[in-house]
């Protein structure tokens, strides 16, 4: 029986839609003042987006890096790109917490044009590459837990 590699752009690129749509849905609600709602979305959003982060640099980029022999380069950036955003959700956390739509509204529009440069990245540069460069794409996908 022969078997088809998961492709790592498409199950990543896929999973990047998952919490785009969770952070729209927060948006959405934070605008209109549907703060339970915003909540419960902003829950799914940072969840959800921290699993991605922390299954690309501990399973996907540790996998790349090692099958390239290098640490330097496109993951080194991710890595820090992952830092800044981190930061950011921290902010956003705190202005949902305290219901301060203006804050959280300011915070998000700075999260999302990183988040779409960041992606674009991953996905028109990185997951190729490492579709490329990974021998065994599918055990690798295996060990990522992204929850949608």
């Amino acid at each position: 029986m022969e078997t088809t590699a998961i492709s790592v752009a498409t199950i990543m690129t896929n999973h990047h839609r998952e919490c785009d749509g969770y952070f729209s849905d927060m948006e959405g609600a934070i605008s209109s003042g549907g703060w339970e709602v915003a909540q419960n979305s902003w829950e799914l959003f940072n969840g959800n987006t921290l699993n991605h982060f922390a299954s690309e640099e501990e399973i996907l980029f540790s996998a790349f890096e090692e099958a390239t022999g290098s640490a330097q380069g496109p993951t080194m950036v991710m890595r820090m790109e992952h830092e800044q955003m981190r930061s950011l959700l921290q902010n956003l956390q705190q202005a949902v917490e305290s219901r301060d739509a203006e804050q959280a509204l300011g915070v998000a529009d700075t999260l999302m044009i990183m988040m779409q440069q960041h992606n674009m990245k991953e996905e028109q540069m990185l997951y190729p590459m490492i579709d490329r460069s990974l021998p065994d794409t599918d055990s690798v996908m295996a060990r990522m837990k992204l929850e949608a």
